[in-house]
């Protein structure tokens, strides 16, 4: 799965790499850690404006929520049935690029996990890159706000993060640069199931 992500790249090179502009820069902060549990605002890009960058909170919340308790268990969503799943059946045609310039993960070291290692992995070819997310627009029936909400679409690992990922063998999808706007553009979501990939760097850290 994909719970913990890096994004310390300064917004111009952001901008640049996607070729849209923040719509509010000030609210971006580098982050060496972002935390999925934390449910904070992070960059992505929706495929109804990819001219801009918006900030959305990861953990999606379906439009028919009454609470957002649910976010904890959207983080990420499986390609394979997300179509079919409730929590995102509805979201699966609102496509968004989920920014990073890499992300963690932990490899058990025994058969509990009580002892892990953690690396740090990013693709070899992308300084900036784009997961593909799904995302959702809900209004918290509390307050009135409306929120854009966003989960990280993962599919089977490779052989590297079979080796890594060794609990529960899954990887986050990271889109090759020429096929963000397919995504984007509503492409077929098995063309970007395993062994759809790209090549991935890890280091032990």
């Amino acid at each position: 799965m994909c719970y913990h992500t890096k994004l310390t790249a300064d917004k111009r090179l952001i901008e640049a790499e996607f070729d849209a502009e923040f719509y509010e820069p000030e609210l971006y902060v580098p982050k060496e850690a972002i935390n999925g549990f934390a449910f904070a605002k992070n960059p992505i890009v929706l495929d109804e404006d990819k001219g801009h960058i918006s900030m959305a909170n990861w953990g999606l919340i379906p439009f028919w929520a009454k609470d957002d308790s649910i976010r904890k268990m959207t983080l990420n969503s499986r390609i394979e049935t997300a179509a079919s799943k409730p929590a995102f059946r509805n979201s699966v045609k609102n496509r968004c690029l989920v920014i990073a310039d890499a992300f963690y993960e932990w490899q058990w070291l025994d058969a509990k996990g009580k002892e892990k290692q953690k690396y740090i992995i990013k693709p070899t070819a992308q300084e900036i890159f784009g997961f593909a997310g799904f995302y959702s627009e809900w209004i918290n029936p509390s307050t009135g706000e409306n929120m854009t909400t966003y989960t990280i679409a993962t599919t089977e690992a490779n052989e590297l993060m079979e080796e890594i990922h060794n609990n529960k063998k899954r990887m986050p999808i990271i889109l090759k640069k020429e096929n963000r706007r397919d995504w984007l553009e509503g492409g077929a979501l098995e063309n970007f199931q395993f062994p759809y990939e790209v090549t991935l760097t890890a280091k032990a850290i």
